[in-house]
């Protein structure tokens, strides 16, 4: 009887064992275990600081020193024939001979193809056989009218009617001589045109001639450096196609904006070389500033924060950072106006991992 009531009570006892724990004490239990962890990360995060602040970090520099720097306007134009032109027939007609092929080198003058004449050719002989022409026609009249034998009347009929008959001959002849197309500049058939037995209209076809002796680039330059761009700047010219440079100047530049593109053309003219020719890309980098003692950094060594734009240079293995005034910029390098002076050494490599006191280690310098 008393083995029935005391194994019931054992039961009872290990129930009430696992009864949950307090609202309040389990609170308090992991707020302590918080404020251990955070403890720990306290103790970690000044570990890390003090392992990051005696870290040196890889750099590399330029040491600085008065220099020229030279600001360029970059455009884009196209080499051009300064003699481009077609010669077209300048009489209706059908091509009877063509004298030249493309390619071939022609002369001021020449005749380059040949259209159907004859007509004007009859007229020419007919006038040449009138008799107006002979030896005599003029100094008979004449002898006679000096013995007083004539009268003055026959001879200056005479005289008048030769007069007549050249002006008919050089007329008809000057009329012929328009069914000749002629090259009219020194240069080179680059395009025919025409064909043997065609019929030729004037302004309809022709043979265009190039002279490629004289070339120039032309270029339109916008209208906000139309007080910087003029005729005699230097300019750096660039054929990316025929992997060829010079340095050379501004030969024309326009003194009119157009209204509509709100630019001004340039051109430059180009010495005869056999790599250039007439349509090829061409890049300009016209000189619009030049400043002979100032000092000059590449731009991303140039950092800019709310108070303006600064640089970091190394100083005795430590970096310093010094708020720098910058000018024009161009080809990668920015003009200091100030803040900094010859010698400093500029952080260019790494700048933007470091900063004000961090300690610096050179691997890489330059001027």
């Amino acid at each position: 009887m008393k083995k029935l009531i005391y194994i019931p009570a054992l039961l009872l006892l290990a129930a009430c064992s696992h009864k949950p724990k307090d609202k309040a004490a389990e609170l308090a239990d992991l707020k302590k275990q918080q404020a251990d962890i955070n403890a720990k990360i306290t103790a970690l995060q000044a570990q890390i600081t003090t392992t990051d602040s005696a870290k040196t970090t890889e750099v590399g520099v330029v040491t600085v020193k008065a220099g020229t720097f030279t600001n360029y306007v970059d455009l884009q134009g196209k080499i051009d024939a300064e003699e481009n032109v077609t010669a077209y027939p300048q009489a209706q007609g059908i091509i009877t001979a063509i004298n030249v092929n493309v390619g071939q080198h022609v002369s001021k003058g020449q005749t380059l193809a040949q259209l159907d004449n004859s007509v004007l050719k009859q007229n020419i002989l007919q006038i040449e056989t009138q008799g107006w022409f002979g030896p005599h026609f003029i100094s008979a009249p004449k002898n006679l009218w000096d013995q007083k034998i004539g009268t003055e009347v026959q001879y200056l009929q005479a005289q008048a009617n030769l007069q007549s008959a050249e002006k008919q001959l050089a007329a008809v002849r000057q009329q012929a001589d328009m069914y000749r197309i002629k090259s009219p500049i020194n240069g080179t058939v680059d395009q025919m045109d025409l064909k043997l037995g065609q019929a030729a209209m004037p302004g309809a076809t022709g043979i265009r001639i190039v002279n490629a002796d004289l070339l120039k680039i032309k270029a339109d330059v916008p209208e906000s450096y139309a007080g910087k761009v003029n005729t005699g700047n230097t300019v750096k010219v660039m054929i990316p196609d025929a992997n060829d440079s010079l340095v050379t100047k501004i030969t024309f530049a326009a003194k009119v904006i157009d209204p509509v593109s709100r630019s001004f053309p340039i051109e430059v003219k180009l010495p005869s070389r056999k790599t250039l020719r007439p349509n090829m890309t061409a890049v300009l980098k016209i000189a619009d500033y030049l400043n002979n003692s100032v000092i000059t950094v590449p731009i991303k060594a140039i950092q800019t924060s709310e108070a303006g734009a600064y640089v970091y240079v190394n100083e005795n293995g430590v970096a310093k950072r010094k708020t720098v005034k910058q000018g024009a910029t161009s080809a990668g390098q920015s003009e200091i106006l100030s803040g900094l002076t010859s010698g400093d050494q500029v952080v260019v490599e790494g700048a933007s991992d470091i900063e004000e006191g961090d300690k610096l280690k050179v691997v890489q310098s330059g001027n």
